[in-house]
């Protein structure tokens, strides 16, 4: 198990193999401050989206159509080059007698994005825990991201984005069902607005 220290030594390692001196003043405190930011940014692994799913509630008049949240931010860190893609999230599902609360939703996305990730395996995770633990008719995800290795580095294309779906039930079987769901997100969405 990698200790505190450890990690503090690591990131001094770094900034020495980068051809920086983590000596001088303006970088005394930067590996504190690295590995404080990375507890942050990968705080998903500390918690289990199982636990934010389990409050359910049943008394919803017989409510059976498609619940439906957009827009939500993903800041998320890809797993080959550990650069940041940030984006947008829009999750559906169709409740069969229960619903979740709507934060819980929001928190599942935050879960799953707080981890070094791909957004293929992002997408799925998300997906599969609504299905798994809400059994809904059907789940629909859609996630639209940035991916900083593409941007700065490498192929250099700052204005690519990437769009990702896994989609379950009633949102792969029914035609009419994903069309809805695919228009919805698409009013008053922009891609790149707010990044």
């Amino acid at each position: 198990m990698t200790t505190h220290e450890d990690a503090l030594a690591h990131v001094r390692a770094i900034l020495g193999f980068i051809g920086e001196d983590p000596d001088r003043e303006g970088l005394v405190e930067t590996p504190a401050r690295v590995v404080r930011s990375w507890q942050e940014h990968f705080s998903g692994y500390k918690q289990d989206p199982a636990d934010c799913l389990a409050r359910t509630f049943s008394e919803i008049e017989g409510y059976d159509q498609m619940v439906l949240l957009t827009g939500l931010d993903i800041h998320s860190h890809c797993e080959h080059h550990m650069v940041p893609f940030v984006g947008k999230a829009h999750v559906a599902y169709i409740p069969d007698g229960k619903v979740v609360g709507l934060s819980k939703l929001a928190k599942v996305v935050e879960i799953y994005s707080k981890r070094l990730q791909v957004q293929e395996k992002l997408t799925a995770q998300i997906a599969n825990a609504i299905q798994s633990h809400l059994q809904p008719l059907g789940v629909a995800v859609v996630v639209q991201a940035r991916h900083f290795c593409m941007c700065y580095r490498g192929v250099h294309q700052p204005h690519a984005w990437t769009t990702t779906s896994k989609l379950t039930g009633i949102f792969l079987e029914d035609n009419a069902t994903r069309s809805e769901f695919l228009r919805l997100i698409t009013i008053g969405q922009a891609p790149a607005s707010g990044l």
